[in-house]
């Protein structure tokens, strides 16, 4: 008896385990629509446009993924999250993925149970200073006011650099990117700190962005990408390769122009599996053949993508840097579609 008992156990087990690794995916074919974590508003990565409709470099991410399972970009519910709320959104399922300027962190990782499928930015903290302040480095900062958003990396970043350069701030701690524009150009705080990337793009909303200078120090590694529960590694699939499809893409030079060209066949086997008219990826992952045609036809490539949200022909102006391609010097490498 005590033998069966314990098989039953595991049996129930087995099937909870089989019933959450099976989970999201099929939640959002049965929805209809992904429900996706994004930024509070953050104008190039994740920001309502002036017809409500959300845009942005991390939108791209969202909208590739609900393209790749349902075959429509545009079937997306967008949900704002702080810097607090994020987790506990993504750990109680009110969001299947969570696509906002999130570090991958060791305790991020492990300790809050989530899994990070990859990185679609690489970043690092740095800091912006009204040019009246006439400060030309972050170790002058001595005795500063610091805007910083709570419960964030930045704000344990900030404590070590103050720290290890013996010097000493105070924390004007907001909760949302639009506070902090709020509370620093109100003059609440000397100084606003975040990712370098997140400066760049609000200095961009700013009357006169060219007051404000970024400092030259980074003081940190911030590799951000998208997100999703531990344990539902079929879904963890479908949001990583998702991503990678739009990264492998731009190798290829696969466009949102020529990618129906593409589609019909070409000479290159690679190409050719990752636009479905070869092998059977898309079955693999429970997906059409044409799962990453559609991720990549939802914004364009990862460089499109990039170019039209941040690049440097836009207000945001960042320069591919760390985020070009391995072939043009950067960190960017999606492993082979075969």
């Amino acid at each position: 008896m005590k033998n069966k008992v314990f098989l039953g156990a595991l049996t129930v087990a087995g099937l909870a385990a089989g019933a959450a690794a099976a989970g999201t995916l099929d939640d959002v074919k049965a929805r209809g629509k992904l429900n996706c974590g994004v930024t509070t508003g953050l104008v190039g990565f994740a920001a309502p446009n002036a017809n409500g409709e959300w845009e942005g470099f991390d939108v791209a991410v969202c909208r590739a993924v609900a393209a790749a399972v349902l075959g429509d970009s545009t079937a997306v519910e967008f949900v704002p999250t702080t810097g607090k709320t994020r987790f506990t959104a993504l750990a109680s399922g009110e969001i299947d993925m969570l696509a906002r300027n999130t570090t991958w962190t060791f305790s991020r990782d492990v300790d809050l149970k989530f899994e990070f499928v990859g990185i679609n930015y690489y970043d690092g903290q740095g800091f912006m200073v009204p040019k009246d302040l006439g400060v030309s480095s972050a170790k002058e900062l001595d005795g500063a006011t610091v805007c910083i958003q709570t419960g964030t990396t930045t704000e344990l970043n900030l404590a070590d650099f103050f720290r290890s350069n013996n010097i000493s701030y105070e924390p004007v701690p907001i909760e949302t990117n639009a506070e902090a524009q709020q509370q620093y150009l109100a003059g609440a705080c000397d100084v606003y700190t975040t990712d370098a990337s997140g400066l760049a793009a609000t200095r961009a909303t700013f009357d006169d962005p060219a007051g404000h200078v970024l400092l030259p120090e980074i003081i940190s590694k911030e590799p951000l990408g998208p997100l999703v529960r531990h344990g539902d590694h079929e879904w963890g699939d479908v949001v990583r390769w998702s991503l990678n499809a739009l990264i492998a893409a731009e190798e290829l030079g696969v466009t949102s122009a020529n990618i129906n060209e593409m589609a019909a066949g070409t000479e290159n086997p690679e190409i050719n599996r990752l636009l479905g008219t070869e092998g059977t990826l898309g079955e693999m992952l429970g997906l059409s053949a044409d799962w990453a045609k559609n991720a990549v036809a939802a914004g364009g490539n990862y460089g499109e993508v990039f170019a039209k949200n941040i690049g440097e022909d836009t207000p945001i102006g960042l320069a591919r840097g760390l985020n070009a391609q391995w072939t043009e010097g950067g960190l960017l490498y999606a492993p082979p579609f075969r």
